[in-house]
């Protein structure tokens, strides 16, 4: 016999109370002396014993009331046994894990894996009888709140609601949280049914491996099924990246995707396309052999500005949810530039650079004064340009406006004071200017050694690209520089130095020249690379795909808010959903944590109806697997895990309802200790009628 409660059997001390009563309540009979009547006093004793008698069988029957009440709460229950020819059994909680990943979304002359498996569920639940509860644990979100419900009929309707899900998850997480989830629960038997197609490689991250044996004790039954057949057929996109790296209308960008034949045969003339705000602009028909990855280019036009939201596609197979994947880019359709400078001859030059030669200008430029920078509105802005030696008190400032993705441009101020410009340079966490050359009019300027052509900034500059020569400037005056590791040389100069060199900081770049854009410094704002190069520059420091950040669906988005004019966030989510985010103004940080990513897809932040941002999220290519987890493999995690539990590996096709019922425990048996209580105390009552009676016959 067990006790379901066995806590409650300390109860049973409240056994000895009728011992403790009837022993401080002895009553003594008061002694009459019959001198002539000896035979009443015979008769007299007689009456005593049986009345101690009755006593002692009363206070037999309430603590043997007591000591059933106790039993009867503490819940035992007899293994295998059948009370008076019924069938009842023990309660039950049946805990039920489906793997709801998409893995499962395998189609299969019976219906899906996934549909196999809720059709699986729903006949087991057949088997609960009223009192029993049952719960639910999905693969691809564990840590939700599990609630245990007697309720089956709702416990049907909600599984039914339940579809395949595009989030990643692995059984590990969902055997920890059925531990947790039966660590509580007291009835006797304790079922965990697994529905899976025990995919390769989504049985436990690394080193997340706990000692469950505590939990998942004797009393556990698991319960595994696996759907999965041997041979499947998916083929997944598994990454996608924008090579091109200057975004302006009616110019092409480069998309490169990966694709990923995960099945044992190969495929010829798979259609590859590219689309672009919703229409194809590019395919290409690949042949990929069996379990073999290929690296697809495709190049589209942009036709639009601002943000631009693009796809790759392949045809269809066993696994829908990883054909497509999916990225963004961002088209400013003008370039906002902000210039920094305090004298009016150290930028004249470049300001004349963004002027167009006719009326279309692609450049809005608004001047300031370096010490006006601090109450500028960076967000409104793609690109800073500052022409100065001292803007270390605004790095902060300028420092997250770069990480937020934007562009700053650097030129030395001709007037160079001390070590100014170095210790600006510094604040950034950029190389120091290692002392500024100066040419004396006898001596030999210093020119361009070195151009890294394959940058960016040069391509599209030349007519003729097989003939890309540049006329050098003559540098007077500059500053001695070198990029290091942090950096990288676009221009080098004669003597080692760089002329332009380039930096990355969070999502941003920076480009940093070391001469000033004057006339007493050099002659590079004559020649004819000037205009191109600093047009270029500005257009590349302002391109930037929508977000850098490469999310997996269910993970929580981090996106910067800053720029927002409203107290409320508006989130376009994919398929047209919409959610409104109220935003808490008494929190100075500008970035938010936005968890709800259910779906593949782009994401857009709005602040009325300014977009902020434009958040891709895709599937996790570890789910795209069709490689399947042997009968070994699991018992051996099961064994790492210390399962104490019993294992019943169940097959697909098997009764797995009558499995069950016969592998069941017996009787709970409180019940009837409960009617044996009740039946005791009212014999008990009975009994104590008739002694309180006699009593009063022998005391008078």
């Amino acid at each position: 016999m067990t006790f379901l409660n066995p806590a409650v059997l300390f109860g049973l001390l409240a056994a000895s109370l009728p011992v403790l009563i009837h022993l401080l309540n002895l009553r003594k009979l008061k002694k009459i002396e019959f001198s002539t009547l000896r035979f009443l006093k015979e008769l007299q004793k007689n009456k005593i014993r049986k009345l101690k008698l009755k006593q002692w069988l009363l206070l037999a029957l309430r603590v043997l009331t007591i000591l059933l009440i106790v039993t009867a709460f503490a819940r035992p229950t007899l293994e295998g046994v059948s009370i008076l020819g019924t069938t009842s059994a023990a309660k039950t909680t049946a805990l039920f894990i489906l793997d709801d990943t998409f893995s499962m979304s395998v189609v299969k002359q019976n219906g899906s894996y996934f549909n196999q498996a809720k059709q699986k569920i729903k006949e087991l639940l057949n088997q609960l009888q009223e009192g029993d509860e049952a719960g639910l644990i999905l693969v691809s979100s564990p840590e939700d709140e599990i609630n245990l419900t007697t309720n089956i009929a709702e416990f049907r309707q909600k599984l039914d609601g339940i579809n395949i899900s595009y989030i990643t998850g692995n059984i590990n997480s969902a055997v920890i949280k059925a531990a947790q989830v039966m660590e509580d629960v007291n009835n006797f038997n304790k079922e965990v049914y697994l529905l899976t197609d025990f995919q390769e490689g989504r049985l436990a991250e690394e080193n997340t491996l706990p000692d469950l044996s505590e939990v998942l004790n004797e009393q556990v039954r698991l319960y595994s099924i696996d759907f999965s057949d041997e041979e499947n057929f998916n083929i997944g996109i598994d990454d996608l990246n924008v090579n091109t790296q200057i975004f302006e209308k009616d110019k092409p960008v480069e998309f490169e995707t990966v694709v990923t034949n995960y099945s044992g045969k190969p495929v010829d003339n798979l259609v590859v396309s590219l689309f672009m705000n919703g229409d194809r602009t590019a395919q290409q028909s690949i042949n990929l052999p069996a379990n073999k990855t290929e690296t697809v280019k495709l190049e589209g036009n942009l036709k639009s500005t601002g943000y631009v939201d693009a796809f790759v596609e392949i045809e269809d197979d066993d696994i829908l949810q990883d054909n497509k994947r999916y990225t963004s880019i961002y088209v400013p359709e003008k370039i906002q530039v902000l210039l920094v400078s305090d004298n009016q001859n150290d930028y004249r030059f470049v300001n004349l650079a963004l002027q167009p030669a006719g009326n279309d200008n692609y450049f809005e430029v608004t001047i300031k004064k370096a010490d006006q920078l601090p109450a500028v509105q960076l967000n409104n802005f793609d690109v800073v340009i500052i022409i100065g030696n001292n803007f270390a008190n605004s790095s902060n400032q300028l420092k997250q406006f770069v990480e937020d993705g934007k562009g700053l441009l650097i030129f030395p101020g001709s007037e160079a004071v001390g070590n100014d410009f170095s210790s600006s340079l510094n604040s950034f966490g950029l190389p120091s200017a290692n002392g500024l050359i100066k040419k004396e009019a006898n001596d030999q300027s210093v020119k361009f050694d070195e151009i890294d052509f394959r940058h960016p900034v040069f391509k599209n500059i030349f007519i003729d690209e097989s003939k890309r020569q540049v006329e050098s400037p003559a540098l007077i005056s500059y500053y001695k520089m070198n990029p290091s590791s942090v950096g990288k040389n676009i221009i080098r100069l004669i003597d080692g130095s760089s002329f332009l060199s380039e930096y990355k900081k969070g999502n941003g770049k920076i480009f940093v020249f070391n001469s000033s854009p004057v006339l007493s410094w050099s002659d590079f704002p004559l020649k004819s690379i000037f205009v191109p190069l600093i047009n270029k520059s500005v257009i590349y420091l302002a391109s930037v795909r929508s977000s850098n950040e490469k999310y997996f669906t269910g993970e929580t988005i981090n996106v910067n808010v800053g720029g927002r004019t409203l107290p409320q966030i508006k989130v376009k989510k994919p398929e047209s959903n919409e959610e409104i985010i109220n935003l808490d103004e008494t929190k100075s940080s500008p970035f938010l944590n936005f968890p709800s990513t259910e779906t593949a897809g782009n994401y857009k932040f709005l602040s009325g109806e300014n977009i902020l941002a434009d958040i891709n999220v895709n599937t996790d290519p570890k789910e795209s697997v069709v490689e399947y987890l042997n009968e070994n493999d699991f018992d051996n995690y099961l064994k790492e895990i210390k399962f104490n539990g019993n294992h019943i590996t169940i097959g697909k096709d098997v009764n797995a309802a009558q499995l069950v019922m016969q592998a069941r425990f017996g009787s709970e048996l409180w019940k009837y200790f409960l009617i044996a209580a009740i039946i005791i105390a009212l014999i008990e009552m009975t009994v104590a009628r008739n002694v309180k009676k006699e009593i009063v016959e022998v005391s008078s």
